[in-house]
């Protein structure tokens, strides 16, 4: 769940991405900080309303600038990130931009591959003993998690990019079964009262839907085979794309017991993963982590477990190295389920009249 803000995977025109993009090198983005970059800033292009024909030139030109939430420690960071607080509601109706807040630091404990399997197993059978949300006909999936994450400012103008950490907020988020249909409610990321997130792309590993995870396979070899097949040129390796998809499938969807089951199953067999005795939730509960360094950002992603019931409570990214400026310990995104359920009607809340 700690992403990017994409609605759906769409093509790109390189042509004018490369009019609207800085200048390649400069600042210098590793593969996957450019994708991200990318297809965000098309979405803005795709779904911008068209300009009134005869709109008058502005004497001087506005500064361009792209908010972009990232999972993970993809930026040049110069020093502290430091408490700064923004502007109000905009004029158009957006939501107030939330405060910059510093940056979480921890102390980074040594992962153990020796407790792997052993956790692994009595995660995968919690998950098969569990009762998922059973989404019908017309209804959509409800989720609640309060987050934070390492957001990038892009100054189009200036070509300059600035890094910064959001407060802790809740997010919202309702999905119909078929993924064509879905709204976001998330305080200084949507618009003031929410926004749409319909659309028509089907839907696939990297953006599924309820009914599409009923279609995987509950296999661990051939579900970790469809999720290395279907993550090829995302732009990171292959073993972390491959666990970064895992996690967003458990964080916002609803995946049924078998195969949240054999996803667990399957993110012990890539390269690397190791257990966490202990990973704080965007929620402050303490858990056990499933966990992998991505050894190009030095970061790690953790998946936190309630370490009585074996639950899945959220993720955290940890930097483990320093690049960029980054410290050891700094956390860079923070999630936490607070609730899943059940809507009768898009934006409701769950057993409530209206949003």
């Amino acid at each position: 769940m700690i992403r990017n803000f994409r609605r759906a995977q769409e093509p790109l025109d390189h042509a004018e991405l490369a009019r609207l993009l800085p200048a390649p090198g400069d600042p210098d983005l590793r593969p996957d900080r450019r994708l991200a970059l990318e297809e965000h800033l098309m979405q803005q292009i795709q779904h911008a309303p068209a300009p009134a024909p005869e709109a008058p030139r502005p004497a001087r030109p506005r500064r361009r600038t792209l908010l972009v939430a990232l999972p993970v420690a993809a930026a040049a960071v110069a020093g502290v990130l430091a408490l700064q607080l923004l502007g109000s509601a905009s004029p158009d109706g957006t939501a107030a931009p939330l405060a910059r807040v510093p940056a979480p630091v921890v102390r980074i404990e040594a992962g153990s591959p020796e407790k792997l399997d052993a956790t692994i197993r009595q995660i995968s059978t919690a998950a098969a003993r569990q009762r998922e949300p059973k989404v019908g006909p017309g209804q959509f999936l409800y989720v609640k998690s309060q987050v934070s994450y390492l957001v990038t400012e892009v100054d189009f103008d200036k070509n300059t990019e600035t890094a910064f950490v959001q407060e802790l907020h809740p997010r919202e988020v309702w999905k119909s079964r078929d993924g064509s249909r879905g709204y976001l409610i998330e305080p200084g990321n949507s618009p003031a009262g929410g926004e749409s997130l319909d659309n028509d792309v089907p839907p696939h590993v990297n953006a599924p839907s309820y009914d599409f995870l009923r279609t995987l396979p509950t296999d661990p070899d051939a579900l970790l085979a469809k999720i290395y097949a279907d993550g090829e040129g995302k732009g990171r390796n292959r073993y972390q794309q491959a666990f970064t998809t895992i996690g967003d499938l458990v964080g916002e969807q609803a995946p049924p017991a078998g195969l949240a089951s054999a996803l667990y199953q399957a993110a012990a067999k890539i390269p690397g993963v190791v257990v966490v005795e202990h990973a704080e939730d965007a929620a402050g509960r303490d858990g056990l982590a499933v966990a992998r360094t991505d050894e190009t950002a030095g970061e790690r992603t953790e998946l936190i477990f309630d370490r009585r019931s074996f639950t899945y409570l959220g993720q955290r990214t940890v930097q483990v190295e320093e690049v960029k400026g980054l410290k050891p310990g700094t956390v860079t995104g923070r999630t936490a389920v607070i609730e899943r359920g059940v809507a009768d009607v898009l934006g409701n809340r769950p057993g409530t009249g209206g949003a």
